[in-house]
């Protein structure tokens, strides 16, 4: 294989490894999955996520307990992401959308981005340090009341049950629908 084709095939394998780090962040969050988030990190990373600056363990255990504390369920929502990759180090852009659904409202809706350093270690990618910055929060006071709307479906039926742990349907094998499919 030729020089310039080696290193396109390099750039894109590692870009896409920095995705899933990000995508994998987001997951183990939103899902409470400890073990997922902190393999995102390095151990001596450092995380700047608003009110906290610190290592990640802290700030995993203590924004779990948050959310099992307060609310119903979140999604983190990654879109536009941007990455500068110079030999085993990485700089990353990437806009995110929080909602969050509290116990009792307010709820969130946060927007912002987060500053990523990856390093690349023995061969895998990881947050070396994350600034997460928050543009504009929303504190929302109701949610859509039809969970038919909520679940995109025309018709009424039980939404599929959601859980922040690793029973939830996304760890599932093989994934099965919830009822029977109609003819």
């Amino acid at each position: 294989m030729d020089e310039v084709l080696e290193r396109k095939l390099r750039d894109l394998i590692d870009r896409q490894e920095i995705w899933a780090v990000v995508l994998r962040y987001a997951r183990g969050i939103d899902r409470l999955d400890r073990d997922m988030v902190r393999s995102c990190y390095w151990d001596d990373a450092i995380d700047d996520h608003h009110a906290y600056v610190g290592g990640p363990d802290y700030f995993i255990d203590t924004t779990f307990a948050g959310c099992r504390a307060t609310s119903i369920v979140q999604h983190h929502g990654v879109s536009n992401h941007n990455c500068e990759i110079d030999g085993d180090n990485a700089y990353g852009e990437t806009y995110y959308t929080f909602l969050g659904a509290n116990i009792e409202p307010p709820h969130l809706l946060s927007m912002g981005r987060y500053i990523d350093h990856f390093q690349r270690r023995d061969g895998v990618w990881k947050f070396a340090n994350r600034v997460t910055v928050i543009e504009k929060n929303f504190a929302l006071t109701e949610l859509p009341e039809d969970a038919s709307i909520r679940a995109g479906t025309t018709e009424p039926g039980p939404l599929l049950p959601a859980a922040r742990d690793r029973t939830d349907l996304s760890y599932y094998r093989p994934v099965v629908p919830r009822r029977p499919a109609k003819p």
